[in-house]
């Protein structure tokens, strides 16, 4: 017995959205889980950080191959086995028994999440050809995927409040079960027709040049300067190769004449202000809620829902918006706004008693600026490109997400440290060195309670006072960048969605499913 179209769609975008949900909770559930892991694996600090940075490098490598490979070979088919990847290698993850084989578990499961992200997005725009009926799908995909993001942390600590860390992981077999047994039988398999080979130049060149550029931004501290050095001319002479692959390829996998389409670029900006703002700062939030305004890890999840909770009731506003005034003033504005809640918190952070009050404001604004922005962004990537070209497109977008989150993650930590630094500087006894208050500043900045004692006592047991007003400080230019980061995409948006001069105006295609020229 066949479905109804409709409920066969509704059914595909629970599965989509499964995917997303699996995908979001992979990236800020598991810190939660890293002093337990440092406790039961014996992991050293530098192993906990690739628990993490396993997961982003791996998910960033995939996503380009993996939409030329999803246009090829069919995105349904290759959505079905990402899935399935993810679902093993989750397990695999949740098994481990040494940080060895963790971190290789959770290479593999970012491998499997980014190619099941990028097929959902691709599978998106051609499963709902209506163009309303897409801006519906995508806002309530936008949803769920902030659920994903947004309640990480929560879900998380309450995972191991009733089980334990395994299940971080383990919890995603059965939805991964789940997801294959609803997409089989309702997503639409859909393929470039002009995919007649593979580009695999173009693949292998890509892949490295991103492993190479994510790995140096994130280790490249702890690597020196010639072993540095050495990495980032591979990592160029890898670009410049496939630079020269792409313009030699007729159907190249990454097609640079769509950023002639302005409409497409504009959106591309969007998702770069909204991972140097609003993403990469949820993960240094928490911090400043715990150790910089003392609360705990209750009041801390209650004081994320202000950040998080308007990414989650927004993103149908925006999209309704974006049908009635159009995604070249959505953008823009959902990203000034989001801009507009850095400089509050800002504020908030300097009164003479900062606390969530004072902070609520900001983290309110913040929250729907992401709302507003998140969905048409999307939305307006894919569709601006030909239905066939989607997996490209979709590739295009999520590059730049987890690229630009991956390069602000590290600039806000560097901020965060160095802005900590100077305000310990200020107040430790002469004689105290430059580096051991940077020492001490990274310690703050990791928020190990254990690791803030031992700084303590390397800048000369200071006041635990002074060590919370020099995090809040280090705070300062963190939210700063933010905000003005956000501001100056939004106005590069602006400038791009508006026609330029002797350049022919977008207008919706005859189908009503993308944009053309």
């Amino acid at each position: 017995m066949s479905l109804h179209p409709a409920r066969k769609n509704a059914l595909a975008l629970l599965a989509m959205c499964l995917g997303a949900l699996m995908f979001g909770l992979e990236i800020t559930s598991v810190p939660v889980i890293l002093p337990r892991l440092e406790e039961v694996l014996h992991g050293d600090f530098q192993e906990l950080q690739w628990v993490m940075n396993a997961y982003t490098l791996a998910c960033t490598t995939v996503l380009m191959a993996t939409g030329t490979l999803a246009d090829r070979f069919g995105r349904k088919r290759v959505f079905l086995i990402s899935v399935t990847a993810f679902g093993a290698t989750s397990a695999l993850c949740g098994l481990a028994d040494s940080m060895a084989l963790l971190i290789a578990g959770r290479l593999l499961q970012g491998l499997a999440g980014g190619a099941m992200l990028i097929c959902s997005i691709a599978l998106l725009s051609h499963q709902f050809q209506d163009a309303r009926d897409r801006g519906r799908a995508f806002a309530t995909w936008g949803v769920v995927s902030g659920i994903g993001l947004g309640f990480g942390p929560i879900v998380g600590g309450a995972i191991i409040a009733l089980a334990g860390w395994e299940w971080i992981f383990l919890v995603h077999l059965p939805l991964a079960i789940l997801t294959l047994a609803i997409a089989a039988g309702t997503i639409t398999e859909s393929r470039d027709p002009d995919a007649s080979r593979l580009d695999v130049t173009g693949i292998l060149t890509l892949s490295l040049t991103v492993f190479g550029l994510v790995y140096l931004i994130t280790q490249g501290a702890t690597l020196g300067l010639p072993a540095s050095m050495a990495i980032a001319a591979a990592t160029a002479l890898c670009f410049a190769a496939f630079l020269f692959a792409e313009r030699r390829q007729t159907h190249p996998m990454f097609d640079f004449s769509v950023f002639r389409n302005r409409r497409f670029s504009g959106a591309i900006l969007g998702c770069i202000a909204m991972n140097v703002s609003y993403w990469p700062f949820m993960i240094y939030l928490p911090i400043y809620l715990q150790l910089g305004l003392g609360y705990d890890t209750l009041g801390t999840g209650l004081c994320l829902l202000a950040y998080t909770l308007p990414a989650l009731i927004f993103p149908p506003l925006g999209e309704r918006m974006s049908l009635r005034y159009g995604p070249g003033a959505v953008i823009p504005f959902g990203l000034a706004t989001i801009g507009l809640g850095f400089v509050a918190m800002k504020l908030g952070s300097i009164t003479a008693q900062p606390g969530w009050l004072t902070m609520l404001p900001g983290m309110l604004l913040a929250g729907i600026g992401i709302g507003i922005t998140n969905t048409p962004v999307t939305n307006t990537t894919t569709a601006s490109v030909a239905p066939s070209r989607a997996g490209m497109a979709s590739g295009i977008d999520m590059s730049a997400r987890l690229i630009t989150l991956a390069v602000n993650i590290a600039l806000m930590g560097i901020l965060l440290v160095e802005g900590i630094a100077a305000a310990l500087q200020r107040a430790a006894p002469k004689g105290v060195e430059l580096a051991e208050l940077r020492v001490a500043a990274e310690a703050i900045a990791a928020g190990n309670a254990e690791a803030l004692s031992t700084s303590q006592a390397i800048i000369g047991n200071l006041p635990e006072a002074i060590v919370q007003h020099g995090l809040i400080a280090g705070f300062g230019p963190v939210m700063i960048y933010g905000g003005a980061g956000a501001w100056i995409l939004a106005i590069l948006s602006l400038v791009l969605f508006r026609p330029g001069r002797g350049r022919p105006h977008l207008r919706p295609d005859d189908g009503g499913s993308g944009y053309a020229l």
